[in-house]
């Protein structure tokens, strides 16, 4: 698996959109790193039986398939809501918005 985000990434947009209560960009980014540590934890279990290779195997390839489409999403959302996609900074605009409805 390629990802285009890196873990210290999905960090950053969730800590950012958790910071100023704006759940959409977080939620992604969450299910983002959870998905990644399905697919490596599944990597790495032991293969005990032709079953456990099995289930392992098949785990893997589902993860495989939802995470690029969520990674799109995520871009997608970023995109949307004016974030720097070089930087991962929530606009200011955004902030004031989130901050201002609290």
């Amino acid at each position: 698996m390629q990802p285009k985000f890196s873990k210290e990434q999905l960090m950053r947009v969730r800590d950012q959109a958790l910071m100023y209560q704006c759940a959409c960009p977080a939620q992604v980014s969450i299910l983002l790193a959870e998905v990644m540590s399905l697919f490596e934890y599944q990597e790495a279990c032991l293969n005990q039986t032709d079953t456990d290779a099995r289930v392992h195997t098949a785990i893997a390839q589902a993860t495989e398939l939802a995470y690029p489409i969520f990674e799109q999403c995520l871009t997608d959302v970023l995109l949307l809501e004016g974030w720097n996609m070089e930087t991962l900074e929530m606009p200011e605009l955004l902030k004031k918005r989130m901050v201002d409805s609290v």
